[in-house]
């Protein structure tokens, strides 16, 4: 009886153990058990579709290439041509992707599609908002809705995430939500036009059956399998973990260092993710230097986990913080490596005719704990203030953009795809609706109509035409066009109509669930700070009925909400809640 007695006595403490360590558990037992299921096969070269020898129309007279770039949750402030930052030594920290502004043109009021990754890579990819199909929630791995309830039973806050277990139980894994196969990706519309495509890095939009990238228009799809940049315990790496956040403990228990090529099996990437997808887009580049070609490399960059190069991290030592000094290394992979595409186009002789666009997916994450990512904006990624949705966005094409442009007019990803189709004489869908305008009239001047702002708002002086950079003669005046912006996840919704902004959440509060409205004249208060919601309700009221109209067009979601979390407006996950904070609720 004795022995009986201490075994269980055993039982118990180690029942009691494993129950207060369940998430350290967990988080170690992830990544093993991924790895037995589906074992990563070692680094091997891609063979990527390879084009003429020789060039049977000179470069300079072909349909342009387009080369679109895509950072992942890069911060307003992070692009050194926002925030003037520099090195020491007084060398700008993003030389290269500024130099995309400089060469082209800088849209001072650019947005992502979405506040949060797959719905606005969704719209970008189709010219379409994303809510059109029920694309509406970020697909993303099931094991976070047992982090996010696991920490907040460990540390209990004043803000509860709601969480629908009953939903998140039947839900399908990650690969399985994707893009509906029927509509139509930049990749399909470039392909009718007789262009090679190519894909690098995140897809996020299905990983199964017709959603795969290959499926949807690419001739060659590298995608990004999983997401660790280096194995966490290389010798090569950096890493820093952000102890307070569940998203960033979902990434490091839920992903690998791997990659995969048109859909064969999973395999390590070769070095630093992200040189690793610079290394491939050149060879992309010098592969299909005599024929028009569209590529789409989606870095993964500098979205979590925080992983730097070893080489990039030492080259930073004046920064402090480790945390800033990681996440500032992985910015620097990035623009070396926007830096190197660039240099393989000037090296190939297609730098003239060639259309580059850079952007980034949403806005720097509340969750890095880092505060001035978005700077002077307001907000976050997950939220629709401005620091979550207004994004670096940056074009080049020296055939046709004079050098130095700059353009204040709202500009949306929604219209990357018309504006890159229109460009390469690829066909604009006629059988749906196109959310998206083609922005290379209004950026040289031959209209003189802002695209997305045909009023001026309320109140406000009509503006002026722009700036007549080329020789419009003989075009014929454009039709009118969109005059509001809309953004949608769940409850969370936003518009903008000309200088006016409704944004729109409902949230917990102690008393039960409210419906909150934000209103902000972004002419007079871009950075909102003054709510004029109380003040203006026949304005709150004409926006909230531009909104549900726009709802009223939009399709079901293809697959429910799960979760539905607070965000802080003005703090970061690594700071406490207390009264009086500005909060929305982010539903997914």
């Amino acid at each position: 009886m004795k022995k009986i007695g201490v075994f269980l006595g055993i039982v118990a403490v180690l029942a009691f153990l494993a129950y207060t360590y369940r998430l350290d558990l967990l988080m170690a037992i992830a990544p093993i058990a991924a790895n037995i299921r589906d074992p990563i096969a070692p680094h091997r070269p891609v063979a990527w579709h390879q084009g003429p020898e020789k060039p049977a129309i000179p470069a300079e007279e072909r349909p342009p290439n387009v080369v679109l770039i895509l950072a992942d949750d890069l911060g307003f402030n992070d692009i050194s041509l926002h925030s003037g930052a520099t090195l020491p030594s007084g060398v700008p920290t993003t030389p290269n992707i500024d130099a995309i502004a400089t060469n082209g043109v800088a849209f001072r009021n650019g947005y992502a599609a979405n506040a949060v990754c797959a719905p606005s890579r969704a719209a970008l990819m189709t010219g379409r908002y994303s809510t059109r199909f029920g694309f509406e929630f970020t697909p993303f791995y099931r094991i976070g809705v047992t982090i996010v309830d696991w920490m907040q039973q460990a540390n209990p806050q004043p803000l509860q995430t709601v969480i629908r277990h009953d939903l998140a139980a039947q839900m399908p894994g990650i690969a399985a939500l994707g893009m509906p196969a029927d509509e139509i990706t930049l990749a399909e519309a470039m392909q009718t036009a007789g262009y090679q495509t190519a894909h690098i890095g995140k897809w996020h939009l299905g990983g199964e059956g017709d959603a795969r990238a290959e499926r949807q228009g690419f001739h060659d799809s590298l995608n990004m399998a999983s997401g660790l940049y280096l194995p966490a315990d290389s010798d090569d790496v950096v890493n820093a973990t952000l102890d307070f956040s569940a998203i960033d403990k979902m990434v490091w228990a839920a992903t690998r260092y791997s990659a995969e090529f048109n859909g064969g099996g999973q395999f390590e990437p070769g070095g630093y993710l992200t040189d690793y997808y610079t290394d491939e887009a050149v060879r992309v580049i010098e592969a299909n230097r005599h024929r028009p070609f569209f590529l789409y490399l989606a870095h993964w960059a500098p979205h979590t986990p925080l992983q730097a190069s070893k080489a990039d991290y030492d080259a930073l030592a004046h920064i402090e913080d480790h945390t800033a000094r990681v996440y500032a290394a992985m910015i620097h992979a990035l623009d070396r490596g926007v830096g190197r595409v660039m240099t393989a186009l000037r090296d190939n002789g297609l730098a003239e005719n060639t259309l580059v666009i850079f952007t980034s997916d949403n806005g720097g994450a509340r969750y890095l704990g880092l505060p001035d990512v978005n700077h002077p904006y307001r907000g976050w990624k997950l939220t629709l203030f401005e620091g979550g949705i207004h994004v670096p966005f940056f074009m080049q094409w020296p055939a046709r953009i004079p050098a130095g442009t700059v353009f204040d007019a709202p500009v949306s990803h929604l219209d990357i795809f018309t504006t890159a189709a229109v460009a390469a004489g690829a066909a604009v869908p006629e059988d749906r609706e196109i959310d998206g305008v083609d922005l290379l009239p209004y950026v040289v001047g031959e209209s003189t109509e802002p695209a997305h702002e045909a009023l001026a708002g309320e109140g406000q002086a009509p503006r002026a035409p722009l700036p007549r950079t080329l020789s419009s003669e003989g075009q014929a005046p454009r039709a009118p066009l969109p005059r509001a912006l809309f953004w949608r996840q769940g409850h969370h919704q936003a518009v903008r109509y000309s200088d006016w902004k409704l944004t729109v959440s409902e949230r917990e509060t102690p008393t039960g669930r409210e419906t909150k409205r934000w209103l902000f004249n972004l002419a007079t208060d871009p950075t909102e700070r003054q709510d004029l919601a109380a003040q203006m309700p026949d304005k709150v009221a004409e926006l909230q009925s531009l909104l549900d109209d726009h709802n009223a067009a939009q399709a079901e979601p293809l697959w429910p909400s799960v979760l539905d979390g607070p965000q802080l407006v003005d703090k970061t996950e690594a700071e406490d809640y207390v009264p009086g904070d500005e909060y929305i609720y982010w539903p997914n």
